[in-house]
C-alpha cells in the first residue's frame, strides 16, 4: 500500500497581527516609563531684581529649605547632620557640580546657616541661591 504524499505543504509565520503586537508593546513601554522630574519641598522664594539663569542643568544638585525646617535633596528628606555626607558624594561623582540651594522666603536663618555650614565643609563652593524674578 503506498500512501501519496503532499507536495505543496509549507511553513508560514502568520504576519497579520505582528502590528498589533508591536503597538501594544509600545503602549506598554510608554505606560511603564518614568521620568524623574524633581519635585522638592513646597517653597515660596523669595524675589529679586536682578537673576542669571544657569545654563546647564546637568551639573546640578537642587537642596530646598521650607519654612518648617525640612531639608530635601533632590527629592530625599534629610536632617542638617546628613547634608555634608549626601552633598561630599556627590562632589565625589561630579566635581563640577552645582548646588542649587532653594529656600522659602520664610525660612529660619538658623537652618539656613547651618546648611550653608554642611556645604563649606563639604567643599562645594559653587552655590546658587535660587529666587523668582521681580514681575513688574
Amino acid at each position: 500500500m503506498k500512501f501519496k504524499r503532499k507536495s505543496n505543504v509549507g511553513s508560514v509565520i502568520p504576519t497579520s497581527s505582528m502590528a498589533d503586537i508591536a503597538f501594544l508593546l509600545l503602549i506598554f513601554f510608554m505606560v511603564t516609563t518614568v521620568f524623574k522630574i524633581y519635585r522638592g519641598l513646597d517653597i515660596l522664594l523669595p524675589r529679586a531684581e536682578a537673576t542669571q539663569k544657569i545654563e546647564t542643568k546637568k551639573h546640578l544638585c537642587h537642596i530646598w529649605v521650607n519654612n518648617r525646617g525640612e531639608i530635601s535633596i533632590d527629592d530625599m528628606l534629610v536632617k542638617v547632620p546628613m547634608v555634608y555626607p549626601v552633598v561630599l558624594e556627590k562632589m565625589r561623582d561630579n566635581p563640577r557640580i552645582i548646588i542649587s540651594l532653594k529656600a522659602d522666603g520664610n525660612a529660619q536663618y538658623g537652618t539656613l546657616s547651618d546648611v550653608m555650614e554642611e556645604l563649606k565643609r563639604a567643599q562645594a563652593l559653587r552655590v546658587n541661591f535660587a529666587t523668582d524674578r521681580e514681575r513688574k
